[in-house]
């Protein structure tokens, strides 16, 4: 699956995150940004290629009882490793949309 933002370790009290989120693996409000499918640490938009079919997006959201263990500028697949292996999910969000 391509993954176009990881981000984790968002404060438990946080609501919102502004327009234009920095590129940068640690950020001011504590969260941390990984590398995404095209490299880059921070969001990479949805941007299918012309002509393709439609493609379908899919969110997914843990509410987790610690911070993740991980480096800023983690790999997706660290993240996984650890959700699988040491952190406990209490609630999961998935919302799915087509582009």
């Amino acid at each position: 699956m391509f993954t176009h933002w990881l981000l984790y370790n968002l404060p438990a009290g946080s609501r919102e995150l502004g327009e234009d989120v920095p590129r940068d693996a640690a950020l001011s409000i504590g969260a941390r940004q990984g590398t995404n499918s095209f490299g880059d640490i921070g969001y990479g938009g949805a941007c299918p290629p012309a002509g393709n079919r439609e493609h379908r997006y899919v969110f997914k959201l843990y509410a987790l009882d610690s911070y993740l263990a991980v480096q800023p500028s983690a790999r997706k697949e660290w993240a996984d490793t650890y959700l699988e292996f040491d952190g406990e999910i209490h609630r999961e969000l998935l919302e799915f949309t087509k582009f």
